[in-house]
């Protein structure tokens, strides 16, 4: 079960920059790790860190002073491009992140995103430009998310409608993975199964 998503604001970490490929943002070769908590680390990680593990100097966005537990991600085009990878949204998820905005996404990483618990939300690229704008000139931009409206309104009060398909804001807003979806029909299953064993017993022999 992923966490589940409904309103929430959260000042914003902009990178802007278009076509940042899933080995970006999780080098291949932390695609063995299975501990997914261990993954915020490999977040971005030839970007943040040194070959001896230091910090680069200056640092990446991330690493920078204040930048600690904010919630929303801004980033350029096609964001996620490159090979199919869940780590990539498993990262972006133990960093905190719970939401992405971007013009576009790559389409493995923007379902893969979905099936984790990740908000992608897609706008106009001349909005996401303003909004990159806004938030290189006010400190501690925020953003506030209500995915029940479909909406993310800026400090201004501006408020700015995006799509979802409802399937998925079902599953996002009920904290619901392919698990999750499953086990909501587990009485269903039982009846099947017991209505099976009783007309065809010998399958259970």
């Amino acid at each position: 079960m992923a966490e589940p998503i409904r309103v929430f604001s959260s000042t914003v970490i902009p990178i802007d920059a278009e076509n940042v490929d899933t080995d970006q943002i999780v080098p291949a070769r932390y695609l063995k790790v299975t501990d997914k908590a261990g993954l915020a680390d490999a977040l971005f990680r030839d970007w943040r860190f040194e070959e001896d593990g230091s910090l680069k100097d200056p640092p990446f966005i991330l690493d920078q002073a204040g930048m600690a537990g904010r919630a929303i991600l801004l980033v350029g085009d096609n964001f996620g491009a490159g090979s199919s990878r869940e780590h990539a949204p498993w990262a972006l998820l133990q960093y905190g992140f719970q939401a992405v905005i971007a013009p576009s996404f790559a389409d493995i990483f923007f379902n893969n995103s979905f099936k984790n618990g990740l908000l992608l939300i897609k706008l106009d690229a001349k909005t996401v430009d303003r909004l990159f704008k806004e938030a290189a000139a006010q400190q501690g931009y925020r953003l506030a998310i209500d995915l029940a409206d479909q909406s993310v309104t800026t400090p201004g009060g501006e408020s700015i409608k995006f799509e979802i398909d409802p399937f998925r804001k079902h599953c996002l807003m009920n904290g619901l993975d392919e698990i999750g979806l499953t086990l909501e029909h587990a009485d269903k299953i039982k009846a099947f199964e017991a209505k099976r064993r009783e007309q065809q017993p010998w399958l259970f022999n």
